[in-house]
């Protein structure tokens, strides 16, 4: 029943997509900005979209109605890209993972073990002349990013524990839809089963997969620490969530309009990251409430199994190996500093 309220939910909304672009009422003069994204409402995401939405509306309001779509309510990530590529959607904020298949440059961010700290992690996503460029790699395909949230580090949970590599011989692992993210599964041993973010509950509920990974925020707001009470953190990867955005909205904008919607994206990673390490305390208490068990472990024979895939990716995509340098560097710059 849930699956077909969603699926009547999608197709309504998608159906007012159509009908913006074949025409409007004299009545409605403002310019409807939609964003979507796979999160709660309770989630740092939509807070960060709000901001968003509250700086674009406070400044021009009388042109622009910006609109939220959480909970994958216009489609799965992978399919929102496309809706941005064409302008049917404006934004959308999605995994790193997902933006790949549009440009392999966004590989850099599924390298497992790729920062040493979140120190260098933070100070990498911050570094414009570095990530502007990343950012600007999609341009040719439609969309761009415009900014960065934070989305943690991600970690394994399953039905089962997982204290080590071993544990996840022959497991179904659900993994974003990633050629990288996949081969990393491979070398730990595990079986990667791509699939939309909205489809793990279930998938764990019914046996189709043992378990996934993510942060820990997976465990209460989407709720998957009711079906996986087993959560470890091997902390195998930092990705980022991008915010991007259609190229011809953005390059329609007034030079004025453009400034007030850049400043809304700076103000949407502020807000979700002020929420963000909140919210992981929050969501750490509430799973174990839930019964989760959280696991410390020795993250070395996890890093010793998937660090053959840097120098495979390296060799396989010339283009990451500048950058990969430059993180390279960041993270000897903070654990000089003491950078955990």
């Amino acid at each position: 029943m849930l699956k077909f309220m969603k699926k009547t939910i999608i197709i309504l909304a998608l159906g007012s997509l159509i009908f913006s672009f074949t025409g409007c009422t004299s009545v409605e003069k403002k310019r409807i900005v939609r964003i979507s994204h796979s999160q709660s409402q309770e989630h740092p995401d939509h807070l960060g979209l709000l901001a968003f939405e509250k700086y674009v509306e406070s400044r021009l309001g009388d042109k622009y109605d910006v609109q939220i779509f959480p909970n994958e309510l216009l489609g799965p990530s992978v399919k929102t890209l496309e809706l941005t590529q064409t302008g049917a959607i404006d934004y959308v904020l999605t995994s790193t993972g997902n933006v790949e298949t549009f440009d392999n440059i966004y590989q850099i961010f599924s390298l497992p073990y790729l920062f040493d700290s979140t120190e260098a992690y933070h100070a990498v996503m911050e570094d414009k002349k570095l990530i502007n460029g990343i950012y600007e790699s999609t341009k040719a395909s439609g969309f761009q990013g415009v900014t960065w949230f934070d989305a943690g580090t991600r970690n394994f949970y399953a039905k089962t524990p997982i204290k080590t590599p071993k544990d996840l011989k022959s497991k179904k692992i659900r993994v974003i839809q990633s050629p990288v993210n996949v081969r990393m599964m491979q070398l730990l041993g595990a079986s990667a089963t791509p699939m939309s973010f909205g489809e793990v509950y279930t998938a764990i509920q019914q046996g189709v997969i043992d378990g996934a990974e993510n942060n820990e925020l997976a465990l209460t707001n989407n709720k998957h620490g009711e079906v996986a009470k087993n959560y470890v953190y091997n902390q195998h990867q930092m990705v980022p969530d991008i915010l991007v955005a259609n190229v011809k909205f953005l390059e329609g904008l007034s030079t004025e309009d453009r400034k007030v919607f850049d400043g809304a994206a700076k103000e949407a990673t502020k807000v979700e990251r002020e929420n963000w390490d909140k919210q992981v305390k929050e969501a750490i208490k509430k799973a174990k409430g839930m019964g989760v068990k959280f696991r410390e472990t020795d993250i070395k024979p996890f890093k010793e199994k998937v660090m053959p895939l840097h120098k495979e990716l390296l060799s396989q995509n010339k283009k990451l190996k500048p950058i990969y340098d430059k993180i390279q560097e960041v993270n000897k710059k903070y654990s000089v500093k003491g950078g955990k």
